[in-house]
């Protein structure tokens, strides 16, 4: 397995910086944002995720992740980010989101995003990449598990699987779907999301009622059980990218730095915990 960092919290820094800051923390690479506000924009994507993956490899940091911001095959720069990817070898590509629109819409939406679905898995064979859909929690398409199942079904994981998240697994099954889900997704889970959440009540400002919301809380915190999810993990054979994303809402850029090098250490231990067993 191959711990990355997410870049997303480190946008604020050059590449060069962000390199710096992740090699340090000691992880093996860097899950690189390639879209609108990322580290390399979708526009300039031939001229400057080149120089990038150049730069990171010179820290001793590999790049065979991208997280792009395409939805569709017609995307402007979809197949240009693919073809880059694919001649650096940043093979594993995560997609970006679907919304839910509406009651009474998803049926057709299901229909819609399959036949999408379709002509992406098209450019991932061209190119030889393999596109990933995200489990976000909230009103998303791939907000639960069962239905991104009914989505992949059929389809070659080399070309297009399962990027799990516990974090947002367990916010919307959090007492047993999680593991359920990714039981039924095992054949297609080729990227795990790292991070852990709480929830937490809060006064409401515009009705004063009390309310409950979800937070990114520190790995050794929250809901997740990540020796069972690991467990889990292994007993399907996963040994692929873990993407730790480090995106504590209100911390400053040291302090994200500081708990994600305590979040490492703590995965790294969980890790080594169950693969000795």
């Amino acid at each position: 397995m191959r711990i990355l960092m997410f870049s997303k919290m480190l946008g604020g820094k050059s590449i060069s910086e962000a390199g710096d800051i992740i090699a340090r923390l000691g992880f093996d690479g860097v899950d690189l944002t390639v879209r609108p506000g990322g580290h390399v924009l979708p526009e300039n994507v031939s001229r400057d995720l080149p120089r990038a993956v150049e730069i990171l490899n010179s820290k001793g940091l590999s790049v065979p992740m991208l997280t792009t911001a395409i939805t569709s095959a017609d995307d402007p720069y979809a197949e240009e980010i693919l073809a880059v990817a694919a001649d650096l070898d940043a093979r594993w590509i995560k997609l970006g989101y679907w919304t839910y629109r509406e009651f009474g819409t998803i049926k057709s939406q299901i229909d819609d995003l399959k036949r999408e679905l379709d002509r992406l898995e098209k450019l991932a064979r061209r190119y030889g990449v393999c596109l990933n859909l995200h489990i976000h929690s909230g009103f998303y398409m791939t907000a639960d598990p069962f239905l991104l199942y009914w989505l992949l079904e059929g389809r070659d994981p080399q070309d297009m699987g399962a990027y799990i998240d516990p974090g947002h697994m367990f916010v919307e099954g959090g007492y047993g779907v999680w593991k359920m889900g990714i039981d039924i997704l095992s054949d297609y889970i080729n990227l795990v999301a790292v991070k852990d959440f709480g929830w937490f009540q809060e006064t409401d400002p515009k009705t004063g009622r009390k309310v409950w919301k979800r937070k990114v809380v520190p790995l050794e915190e929250g809901m997740v059980k990540w020796e069972e999810v690991f467990k889990c993990l292994k007993e399907i054979g996963f040994d692929n990218i873990i993407s730790v994303h480090s995106e504590y809402e209100g911390f400053t850029v040291e302090e994200i730095i500081e708990q994600t090098e305590k979040d490492l250490k703590y995965l790294r231990e969980v890790i080594d915990n169950v693969w000795r067993e």
